[in-house]
This record gives structure tokens, C-alpha cells and sequence, in this order.
């Protein structure tokens, strides 16, 4: 029996990526994006075209839109198996230069999004006792960058709501993923996609030149990296796959895919769960 997989965010980069890998590979693909009638009508016809791909008009930033959404799609097949929490936002300027309103924006998406769909899924994967809910966060998001604070901040935000749920969801046999990636030549990363960006320019300006130039340096050795290392999208689409693959129980909680990590993430990773493993013992003492 095929598996339902809802993916948020499917219009462009690794959401659209993800749909047509899954699609191939024999999986019922629910392809969820804004405005399917308007500026996305082209991408929304192009994946409903692929076998076994469902399109829906889903606005992670709205409640009632993220409710209708999963209720219809529940309504239509019964079930849903597996989540992917695709949809976001970047964002780039100084802390001080974000005005509370653009941080909100970001974390709209970012961060309540999540949330919003983990409630309008858990109850029936609850009910049905299996689950698969698989994050989207950044290879950063357990630290951070000068420069996208608001952003890997609202990615760490993820990271917890993902390490506490698997937890929380233990005993309902839902299992919860973070996908960690590095820097892909996605629309979110190339300018194609707008970004959530820093809106207080007199803030900027007051920085200074040291600042741009700090920006533009991180900016081009990020890129610079992206290109040396050949980073090719696919590979989290086919992450994602494996995820799904993976027998219930054996997933990992997070699962790094950055080539120019060099094996850093993995090791952050493994060391912070070390650490967490020793805390716990201290409190449990």
C-alpha cells in the first residue's frame, strides 16, 4: 500500500524536488503551495501531471488555511503517513537592522508554520499509531551566524520542536526528523525567492562599511563553498526518501546532508547528543 506524503512548500527548490523523486519512486505525493490559481497555477499544473501528485492550496501562515487543507486531504484518503516540513523563509541583515514586524514575518513561516501543521496531522496519525513527520531546519540550527540570526534562530526553534515531539510522540510510534542541509543552489539561496530581509536601511548604513564587508565575505565563502563542492540539491530529496524507507523506530533524530561540512555536522550532532545523554543523567540521578 502506497504511503500518503504531505510536503509543504512544493512550488520551487527541494519541495518541488522532492515531489517528482517521490512520485517516481511510487508514492502518493500530496503537493502542498500558495496561490495554485495564480503566480504558482504554472508549477501547480506541472506537478499535478506527475503520477499519484495532489496539489493543494495550503498557506502555512493561516490557520484556517492549514486546517482545510489537511482536513480535505484526510477527508479524500483516510490517512496521512508521512509530513514534510519544507516550506520557509531566509533572511539576511543585521539583528539590530530587523524591524519586530519582519522577524515575525519569518517566524510566521518558519517557525508557527511547523507547529501549525504538526496540529492539523497529529491527531490522525495519533489515532492510527504511526507517523512520519520530517522537518526541513539548516545545517547552522544548532548554532548560529552573524547576519541571519532572525533566520536560524526560527531554525533552531524547529530543531526543539522536533527533539521534545519525539519525546512527547514516543509512544504513538510517530517518529521525528530533522533534515540538516548545508547551502544548495535553491531558489531560497540563488535570489530567485525573496527573502525576509533586514527593512531598517539607517541601521545598516549606521554600521558602516565594516559591516558589508563582513557580509559579503561570509556571503561569498558560502557560495564560493557551494560551488567548489558541486552541492547538488537531489541529495535531500533523496535524504528524504531514505527517511521514508527506513523501518518505523530506526530513524534518526537528525540527519545532516552537507558535503562541505566534511563530517563537522555529524560530529556536532553526535556530541550534542553525548552531552544532552549526560545532562539527563545528572537530573535523573
Amino acid at each position: 500500500m502506497s504511503q500518503i506524503v504531505f510536503i509543504t512548500g512544493t512550488s520551487t527548490g527541494f519541495g518541488k524536488l522532492t515531489t517528482t523523486t517521490l512520485s517516481k519512486a511510487g508514492y502518493t505525493v500530496i503537493a502542498g503551495m500558495r496561490d495554485i490559481d495564480g503566480k504558482n497555477a504554472q508549477v501547480a499544473n506541472e506537478l499535478s501531471q506527475l503520477p499519484n501528485v495532489d496539489v493543494v492550496e495550503i498557506d502555512i501562515t493561516k490557520d484556517d488555511s492549514v486546517k482545510n487543507a489537511f482536513a480535505n486531504m484526510l477527508a479524500k484518503y483516510g490517512r496521512i503517513d508521512v509530513l514534510v516540513n519544507n516550506a520557509a523563509v531566509a533572511g539576511f541583515g543585521l539583528l539590530e537592522a530587523y524591524s519586530l514586524d519582519r522577524i515575525r514575518q519569518m517566524f510566521e513561516v518558519n517557525f508557527y508554520g511547523v507547529i501549525r501543521t504538526y496540529q492539523a496531522v497529529l491527531p490522525a496519525m495519533r489515532a492510527a499509531g504511526q507517523g512520519l513527520i520530517i522537518n526541513i531546519t539548516s545545517g547552522a540550527s544548532g548554532h548560529t551566524m552573524p547576519f541571519m540570526i532572525p533566520y536560524l534562530a526560527s531554525k533552531f526553534g524547529v530543531e526543539s520542536i522536533t527533539e521534545g515531539l519525539q519525546d512527547e510522540l514516543a509512544e504513538y510510534g510517530i517518529d521525528n526528523v530533522s533534515i540538516q542541509p548545508g547551502v544548495y543552489p535553491t531558489e531560497m539561496n540563488t535570489g530567485q525567492k525573496p527573502g525576509v530581509n533586514s527593512d531598517k536601511q539607517e541601521i545598516t548604513d549606521a554600521y558602516g562599511e565594516a559591516a558589508t564587508q563582513k557580509f559579503n565575505a561570509i556571503g561569498a565563502g558560502l557560495f564560493g563553498k557551494m560551488q567548489e563542492f558541486n552541492m547538488d540539491p537531489q541529495v535531500i530529496a533523496n535524504g528524504i526518501l531514505e527517511l521514508i524507507e527506513m523501518p518505523a523506530g530506526t530513524r534518526p533524530l537528525r540527519k545532516p546532508l552537507d558535503a562541505i561540512a566534511q563530517g563537522t555536522d555529524i560530529e556536532f550532532v553526535e556530541a550534542r547528543a553525548a552531552i544532552k545523554a549526560k545532562w539527563l543523567g545528572k537530573y535523573s540521578a
